[in-house]
């Protein structure tokens, strides 16, 4: 699969705004066929800062995703919103999805 986390840091006045801002983004990425989870977390730390964890089937359904019409409009959205540059990870693992961890398994 492949594996994205993307760290935003929003502007201070729109932050408390940032989730219902990228909502249609959202639901329109975890509607793909390829999309195997897309998910949002605020840090505890920083109250401006928004961690998206993301993974998709394979890089066609990552090329797929980069090609939509909500992606190009998210990124506009999201542009409008953020404070600095985006910082990424995107690599790809040999797995589907999320597994046990397994010192804490039960």
């Amino acid at each position: 699969m492949i594996f994205i986390a993307v760290r935003f840091t929003v502007r201070p006045e729109l932050a408390d705004s940032w989730l219902d801002r990228v909502a249609d983004f959202t639901s329109a990425t975890r509607a793909e066929p390829g999309n195997l989870f897309f998910d949002w977390s605020r840090s505890v730390d920083d109250p401006n800062q928004f961690v998206l964890l993301e993974a998709f089937a394979d890089p066609e359904a990552g090329a797929a995703h980069v090609a939509s019409d909500h992606f190009k409009a998210g990124l506009a959205t999201m542009g409008e919103a953020i404070a600095s540059t985006p910082e990424i990870i995107n690599v790809e693992v040999p797995q589907q999805s999320w597994g046990a961890m397994a010192e804490l398994a039960r």
